[in-house]
């Protein structure tokens, strides 16, 4: 493992790029995992990837190069602990992308399953707190990648607004437990990945059609546009505890 401040391999280093870091990406064989991990390597830092898929993590892995992968279910938690407390030296920075939104109306809801859908996602990320707390370098970072389209409240939103209203308290406090670690979220309107496909079916080109006409930014946000972000805030040591909106002003215009 890679210790920071030394020069990483690879493609040639993007100013302000965390150059001479590791990044463990948890999620990271497609969207916004994929593409954050891919601007690491091209800022010359290292990459270390996990995912459920053990197939598209080794498409991932035969693109970047990774200094290792793992293929597990990161809703595990104690399976996730074990991973980040086994790499084998200190890393700069945790990035968790894992889990998918739910949107179930009540009267579908399985309880069981609404309630692992919220406690479960919230124990990974403890797991990934808990663990962070050890392995990452002081002034690293642990960032969480979240959403905004459930804060307006609709059908189906029930369990999926409740996190979302959780993540940034949970963000804030692990923020003061974690520190000198660093502690962000970054809370995600649509974003055009496969899972934004896999959600909408056959509804993905209208859906793009009728953001790219009503969003202020005049297009659709783009994985790379998340993965951007995600670089700066493990860059820009003064930044922890805050939740950053990245949707193109989608929350101020009808949905």
């Amino acid at each position: 493992m890679m210790a920071s401040g030394e020069q990483g391999g690879g493609a040639s280093a993007v100013p302000g790029g965390p150059a001479g870091q590791t990044v463990v990406v948890v999620g990271g064989s497609s969207g916004i995992g994929l593409e954050t991990a891919r601007q690491v390597r091209a800022a010359g830092g290292e990459v270390v990837l996990t995912a459920r898929d053990a197939e598209r993590l080794k498409r991932a892995a035969d693109e970047l190069g990774p200094l290792s992968t793992a293929a597990f279910d990161a809703m595990d938690p104690d399976r996730l602990e074990r991973f980040l407390l086994d790499l084998p030296g200190p890393v700069d920075h945790v990035l968790v992308t894992a889990g998918s939104p739910s949107y179930t109306p009540l009267d579908d809801l399985d309880l069981a399953a609404g309630g692992r859908d919220f406690g479960g996602r919230l124990a990974m990320l403890l797991a990934a707190a808990r663990a962070s707390r050890k392995k990452v370098r002081a002034g690293g970072t642990l960032l969480f990648i979240g959403g905004t389209g459930a804060r307006r409240p609709a059908l189906g939103m029930a369990v999926t607004g409740a996190l979302t209203a959780a993540l940034p308290a949970l963000t804030a406090n692990l923020a003061l437990e974690l520190a000198p670690v660093r502690v962000n979220l970054i809370a995600a309107g649509f974003v055009d990945t496969p899972l934004s496909a896999s959600l909408l079916g056959d509804r993905l080109d209208a859906r793009r059609e009728q953001l790219r006409s009503t969003l202020p930014i005049g297009r659709v946000v783009g994985a790379q546009d998340v993965a951007a972000l995600a670089l700066h805030l493990m860059t820009n040591g003064a930044l922890t505890g805050a939740t950053y909106d990245i949707d193109g002003g989608q929350q101020f215009v009808a949905h």
